[in-house]
Order: C-alpha cells, then structure tokens, then sequence
C-alpha cells in the first residue's frame, strides 16, 4: 500500500507540474491568486502579492489569477463631453452656502497600494474596473460636493480658497478610501460655472469692479503725480533754504572774521593808546619834577635862539620907542631864575 501511494503521488506531481500553465504580470501590474481547491494550503484568496513583471504557474481550474494595475490614475468628472471619464457632462453639480447653483470639474488623483491587493480583491471589488467605477468614482462624486459647497460664491474667485477645499477633500477622501487600499494622491479643480444668469451678474459686476478699479488706479496715480510734483516742490525750496543759509553762513563768517580782525585792531589801538599815555603821564611826572620847568625854559630858549626880538613897550601912554635886546633879557631872566633856591 505504500508503494502504491508513493506511486501515485509521484504520477499526480507529475501530471500537475505538467499540466500548468503561466501566470504573468505587467511592468504596473501586481498578482492575486485564488486557491478553488486546497490540496495542500487553504482555499481562498492567497494573502500574497505577486510582484510586477514577473511570470508565474500555477495548476488550472483549482486556481484562479487577479491582477490589478497599481499607476497613478486620474479620475476626471468634467463638463466637456470630449474629455473626461464619460463621453457626456460628468462635473459635479452643487450650490454654494449662499444658495446659488455651481458646476465644478474636478480630477481626482489615485493609485492601488500594492500591499493591499489581496484585500482589495477579497472584500473591496474583483478588478480594476469595478475598483475605479464603483468605488473611487461613487465616492469622489459625493463627499467633494459637501465640501466645496461649504465655500461662498465670492470665494470660488479666490485660488486660495479653492486650493484650501481641494486639500481638505483629498485628506477625507483618504481617509475613506485608504482602508480599502486605495491612496489619493491629489484633488484638483479645473473651470467652475454658474447658471447664466447669475453668470452674467458676476460678470457685470466684474466688469463695474474693474471700471472701479480703473478709476481708483487713476486717482492714486494722480495723488503719486501730486506727492511728485510736492517732493519736487518741496526739493527746491530746501535748496533755496541750503543757498540762503549757505550765503548767510558765508556772510556771517566774513562778518565775524572782519569783527575779529577790527576788535584786534582795536585792541593794538588801545594798547597803543595806552602806552602812548603812559609815556604822557611819565612825560607829565617828569615835567612835574624839579627839572621840568628848566627843560621848559631849555626848549623856549631853544626856539628862540638866533633870532632877534624886538619889543615895543607901551608907558606913559605912548609907545616908548626905547629898544630892548630880548635875547639879552632871556639869558638873564634865565639865569636869574635857575639861581633861585626853590621853595621848600
């Protein structure tokens, strides 16, 4: 019995490596395979990923084999019937917070996580296909209208506010989708539209706020002429006031150069003056002292030494005709004088 055991095992593996057939995946791609009939391991989806580019074999009608495709994929919900998932209007239609009726295309970023292949197939959808269509695009059509309505009417005009909702809705369809293996990589918005009447308002008021914006443009373009023409004014007048305080620094500087130079003047003046009146005063001693009076009569004998007087008296109420040798007189009036014992 044994033999006939081993025998047939032996004749079995045989006729299953035999009968296999290959499995293959592509550059983007990963495997999943199914075990229908457990010989030697468990039936069901195999909790192992296949890796891309690689063949694979397996027995027929007691496996089955999976793929799906792990590149980046955009999922587009537009308006044009030319691009997009859908050859028909595909955006997604909501109002805003204040009420008004908006359309927004919207791309949606994704990609399989290769770990979880097993588990996408198993609990979340057989294939690629079903994965993108029931799935990611049933999501990404309902959770983004809830918040980019959050948004005002005013606010779809603003980048910013739209770039801020996109990141919000990539962040909670992530949260969404990524226990299912499925990660969002981005959300993008592309054109937006209002019904046609309030698309026309918008745009009459946009038109009313540039006009607006024409004219504040010129208004502060003619207050920058005026501050200009002000500065330039303004300019001048700090050089007429740099020239006048230059010429009067100037003057004053001559003035106070000429007012040095007098006072110095005055001063040697003064000086002088005082020397000079010193020697008078000196001169005053000395003609005051005992030999003043004799350097007097030395300096009237001086003058008058070598010329010839003549006097003319008057007596007897009559001119006395009566010569009077006045050289002669000086001398011995002189003389006489210096004979003179002074006073005590």
């Amino acid at each position: 019995m044994k033999i006939i055991r081993s025998i047939t095992l032996l004749f079995m593996g045989v006729l299953c490596f035999g009968g296999c057939i290959p499995h293959t995946t592509g550059e983007t791609e990963v495997g999943v395979r199914t075990v229908k009939l457990g010989l030697w391991q468990p039936k069901g989806v195999e909790d192992k990923v296949y890796a891309p580019g690689s063949t694979y074999f397996f027995l027929p009608f007691i496996n089955d084999w999976s793929t799906f495709d792990i590149k980046l994929q955009n999922l587009e919900m537009t308006f044009d019937k030319t691009t997009g998932d859908r050859k028909t209007r595909d955006d997604l239609l909501f109002k805003t917070v204040d009420g008004n009726d908006i359309s927004l295309d919207v791309i949606v970023a994704f990609r399989i996580d290769p770990e979880k292949a097993s588990y996408i197939l198993q609990f979340v959808a057989p294939d690629n296909a079903t994965l993108r269509d029931k799935i990611v695009r049933t999501i990404a059509r309902s959770k983004p209208r809830d918040i980019f309505g959050e948004l005002k009417t005013e606010e779809f005009y603003i980048a910013e506010r739209r770039e801020h909702q996109a990141q919000k809705a990539k962040d909670i369809l992530q949260s969404m989708l990524g226990p299912m293996g499925i990660v969002v990589e981005k959300v993008l918005t592309k054109d937006y539209r209002f019904n046609p009447e309030y698309q026309k308002a918008i745009e009459d008021k946009k038109i009313a706020d540039q006009r607006v914006e024409r004219h504040k443009s010129a208004q502060r373009a003619t207050a920058e002429e005026y501050k200009r023409k002000l500065e330039e004014a303004r300019g001048e007048v700090n050089k007429l006031i740099a020239d006048a305080d230059g010429e009067y620094l100037k003057a004053k500087i001559e003035a106070d150069v000429y007012f040095e130079k007098q006072g110095l003047l005055a001063e040697a003046i003064k000086t002088e003056g005082i020397t000079e009146a010193k020697g008078i005063q000196e001169m005053n001693r000395a003609m005051a002292a005992s030999g003043g009076a004799a350097l007097v009569k030395l300096k009237i004998a001086e003058s008058l030494l070598g010329k010839r007087i003549a006097l003319l008296p008057v007596s007897e109420g009559g001119m006395n005709l009566k010569t009077t040798d006045i050289n002669q007189l000086i001398n011995t009036m002189g003389v006489k004088s210096l004979a003179q014992p002074k006073a005590p």
